[in-house]
């Protein structure tokens, strides 16, 4: 089984804001007590952060550690580790492209329409976010033209409930 494994499994989820990337990976981490959550939304360097906070991916999977961003000042944050002997997921958008899969036992992508993602994008982080939502979503339609992450899925989530998305990952980490 995937979660009892040697080493230990790393998952990596994926999907445009406001898919339930988060509360997917929240859930998974509230089930399976040893695992660790990394967010990208602790990496991006600011809006126009999402290649770069995907780029450091695969270099916070090797390295175990990464620095985080202060949102508050608009700079770079103390550095931060996981445990590399104990699972970790790693979640948000840009977490899965074609240089950060080999590094993972799994990867999932979270699907939901865009209306629908939008509304609780902009209900969850408000006007902080409402005047940055399309410029975000054109970094992510670049992402996703470029490294294809619903095709390096192992699996596609549907992001409408949190427990429906939780039982289909747990589906497929075996």
């Amino acid at each position: 089984m995937l979660i009892d494994r040697v080493p230990p499994a790393r998952i990596l989820i994926d999907g445009r804001s406001g898919s339930g990337k988060t509360e997917l990976a929240r859930a998974l981490v509230d089930a399976w007590p040893t695992a660790q959550l990394v967010r990208l939304d602790d990496l991006y360097p600011g809006w126009g952060g999402l290649a770069e906070g995907s780029a450091s991916v695969p270099r916070l999977l090797r390295n175990h550690r990464w620095q985080s961003w202060d949102w508050g000042v608009g700079a770079p944050g103390a550095w931060r580790s996981f445990d590399p002997g104990r699972p970790v997921v790693v979640e948000g958008v840009g977490a899965l492209s074609r240089a950060s899969r080999p590094l993972a036992d799994v990867a999932l992508w979270v699907e939901l329409d865009d209306a629908t993602r939008k509304r609780r994008a902009l209900a969850r982080d408000g006007n902080s976010y409402a005047t940055h939502w399309a410029d975000w979503a054109a970094q992510e339609i670049e992402f996703i033209a470029r490294e294809h992450p619903r095709d390096l899925a192992d699996a596609v989530i549907d992001g409408r409930s949190a427990a429906i998305a939780l039982a289909a990952a747990r589906a497929t980490l075996g």
